[in-house]
């Protein structure tokens, strides 16, 4: 039997650093840090079984990030999660706004992978994938379940290498199979018209990026140069995004004052304020329960201020903030740090927001009775 002495002396290495950490730790804190004792003891007691005793050989670094995966999991929050080089990578990626893959959004939908958008002229769209639709599978890996930024990682690859989607679509018992090639992808998150035969800026605002608040100042402009006498701004389906972003785009809106307040458990809480700079038109909002977190922000802190009045459905009720914090080896860790409390410190988390005009939306209705009344709403504002 033939053994690495280099990898057993990283071990050794890797059990010494962490016996002085639980003697240093033990020497700090006396008996309060028994039962941790045994508990680390237990983790350096497996990793060297493992690495000892297992049929297989195993690399030290894939039990420790297991270790380490293991740990996050165990908090028992959906949102905190470790990530791997790779998922790390495409983080920073999606949050740029730019990035390789099939030009869709998705989201989590009763434990399914729903499609919320598929972006014009991108592989996505080419193959006929549509809002609603549930991948089932992504290659021959089941979805149902799955962690949002592990489904991401597998939907994104090289440019030119090809994914397999299983699909399900509603009022449709077959499912459908799509076979795309990834692309270099660079969506707007931001995109705005005039109704046609109105004065009404309609705004789509699907996520938030590094990207979008000079996207949405853009957007402005275009609009005012055409005279518009009123906004509406559809954050339906905008599952969040970056929390500066969503402050930065929220000051377009907000008279002077608190935009969110986010409350760390540890330190001092932390307002975000908006000036007198913003435009000052009647303004719409739409939400449903797609609308989450960051897009949470900015509809609670527009019904919390009374610019705008909210139409739609309850709002999905994400009011907490993750950090993250680079690891070594280009990794990083995804992690809940504070809860986001409205201007008027309304804690939303697993409540959502209620609109002002409760409007439901039927799947697959022939028309958009949701957008039909905030058009009708800011007719009235306007006149």
């Amino acid at each position: 039997m033939r053994r690495s002495f280099g990898a057993g002396l990283k071990l050794n290495y890797i059990l010494i650093g962490l016996a002085v950490l639980l003697f240093t730790g033990i020497v700090f804190v006396g008996g309060m840090m028994a039962a941790n004792y045994k508990h680390l003891g237990n983790l350096v007691k497996v990793i060297s079984l493992v690495r000892s005793q297992y049929l297989y050989p195993v690399d030290s670094a894939v039990l420790i990030d297991g270790s380490i995966k293991g740990m996050v999991e165990s908090l028992g929050d959906e949102y905190s999660v470790y990530l791997e080089p790779k998922m790390y990578s495409q983080l920073k990626d999606q949050i740029k706004g730019s990035f390789g893959g099939l030009g869709i959004l998705v989201g989590v939908k009763e434990d399914y992978l729903t499609v919320v958008r598929a972006y014009e002229n991108t592989p996505a769209a080419r193959a006929g994938i549509r809002a609603g639709d549930r991948i089932v599978k992504i290659d021959n890996q089941d979805a149902r379940g799955i962690h949002l930024e592990s489904a991401v990682e597998l939907m994104r690859g090289p440019v030119g290498s090809k994914v397999k989607l299983t699909v399900k679509r509603e009022n449709n018992p077959e499912l459908l199979t799509k076979t795309l090639v990834r692309e270099e992808i660079s969506v707007p998150t931001v995109e705005g018209r005039v109704l046609s035969g109105t004065e009404i800026g309609y705004i789509v605002l699907s996520q938030f990026t590094e990207k979008t608040p000079s996207e949405m100042e853009k957007v402005l402009a275009v609009l005012q140069k055409q005279r518009i006498k009123g906004i509406i701004l559809d954050l339906r389906d905008n599952p969040g995004g970056e929390l500066i972003s969503a402050t930065k785009v929220a000051d377009k809106f907000l008279p002077s004052g608190p935009i969110v307040t986010v409350d760390y458990r540890v330190g001092k809480d932390q307002t975000f304020e908006a000036d007198e700079q913003r435009i000052k038109l009647p303004l719409v909002v739409l939400v449903n329960g797609g609308s989450a977190s960051a897009a949470e922000i900015l509809s609670g802190a527009i019904k919390d201020t009374g610019v705008g009045t909210l139409v739609g459905e309850k709002t999905f009720g994400k009011g907490i903030v993750q950090t993250v914090f680079p690891l070594e080896n280009g990794a990083g860790l995804k992690l809940t740090t504070a809860r986001y409390l409205t201007p008027s410190k309304h804690d939303i988390h697993k409540k959502g927001i209620q609109p002002d005009v409760v409007v439901s939306q039927k799947t697959n209705a022939r028309s958009d009775v949701q957008f039909e009344k905030a058009v009708e709403i800011l007719k009235q504002k306007i006149s």
